[in-house]
């Protein structure tokens, strides 16, 4: 990282005028181990799952639109589909949870079960359910690597997952649920209680213990959020970027941070969604977003904006003049 640092200052530029991009170029010099010189083959993996905690009405949408998006990504029709294809990313839909039968070429089935338990009345998961579905991202990433993946990003569908995330954040965390939950999918003021007083009983009913990452998962989380920390911790496993998307992918991160401090080092903070808790969890994550869009969709689609950023900033290294070859007189 020092040596890609000092070659940044020979290049011609004033030094640390390229920001964020030089700083995203000695992270990668140290997750690879030399100076970064080649674009990366890219894979967005979209974790799929359902939710019990539906039953209370706080999401706008019916937990069907599940299998249905999940129909959408493999036939290539949603946004990340298209961001992903502009950014040179293939896109990966896993079946960990989706409370259907899907039958398509192109899913990954890894399923642990039709949908978690409603967290309101009771565990998401038992401790087993959610190591296996750590286990399934851990997987998943290591057959990729093998097809010559080196670069991924989280994404995730699941119609009601912004409550167990929140639910996660407030315990992991201690921030108050009046900060952490926000509209997820667009719910009206009405909702917004409805959704702040669920967290809180299904903190209540659970009473998950929070300085064991694994009994918070296991008790409030989701499927689609246990098998995104295995992607985070399997890519950091392997020696690879992974690129943390929005709420849900960052409540997965946060988790493998704390079952794994040292997978923090190959996290990229892909955007600040617009999502209420997002900016004080990355906060604590002590990372800082690329991008500030207001977007709040998830799939992956922030961190597969964020991949040209990747490549810019090893083509900076790769291609940009030094001084000395261009002529130019240093300051």
């Amino acid at each position: 990282m020092n040596e890609t640092r000092l070659y940044l200052d020979t290049l011609t530029k004033p030094r640390g005028s390229l920001g964020r991009l030089e700083e995203l170029a000695v992270q990668l010099a140290g997750i690879a181990g030399a100076r970064p010189e080649a674009i990366l083959k890219k894979a967005v993996i979209v974790m799929a799952g359902d939710h019990g905690v539906c039953e209370e009405g706080i999401s706008a949408y019916p937990p069907e639109v599940t299998p249905q998006m999940v129909a959408n990504f493999l036939n290539g029709g949603a946004a990340i589909n298209v961001l992903a294809r502009q950014a040179g990313a293939d896109v990966y839909c896993v079946d960990i949870g989706v409370n259907a039968d899907i039958c398509h070429e192109s899913l990954i089935s890894r399923k642990v079960g039709k949908g978690t338990g409603n967290i309101a009345r009771g565990p998401a998961m038992s401790r087993e359910e959610a190591l296996e579905a750590i286990n399934h991202g851990i997987e998943v990433v290591e057959g990729l690597f093998g097809q010559g993946y080196r670069l991924f990003a989280t994404g995730e569908m699941g119609i009601g997952n912004t409550t167990p995330s929140a639910a996660m954040l407030t315990v992991l965390t201690g921030i108050d649920a009046e900060q952490t939950v926000g509209r997820g999918t667009g719910i009206d003021d009405e909702g917004m209680k409805r959704k702040r007083k669920v967290v809180h009983r299904a903190i209540a009913v659970n009473a998950p213990d929070s300085t064991d990452p694994l009994d918070v998962l296991r008790k409030l989380g989701g499927f689609e959020i246990a098998g995104l920390v295995g992607v985070i911790l399997g890519s950091a496993a392997r020696g690879c970027p992974v690129v943390i998307d929005g709420f849900i992918a960052s409540i997965a991160a946060l988790t493998a941070y704390r079952l794994a401090p040292n997978s923090k080092a190959y996290m990229i903070a892909s955007h600040a969604s617009q999502e209420a808790g997002h900016r004080p969890l990355l906060a604590r994550l002590g990372l800082e977003p690329m991008l500030d869009l207001k977007m709040r969709l998830g799939e992956g689609t922030g961190a597969a904006l964020v991949f040209p950023l990747i490549d810019a900033a090893v083509l900076i290294v790769k291609e940009m003049a030094t001084f000395d070859s261009a002529g130019v007189s240093r300051a």
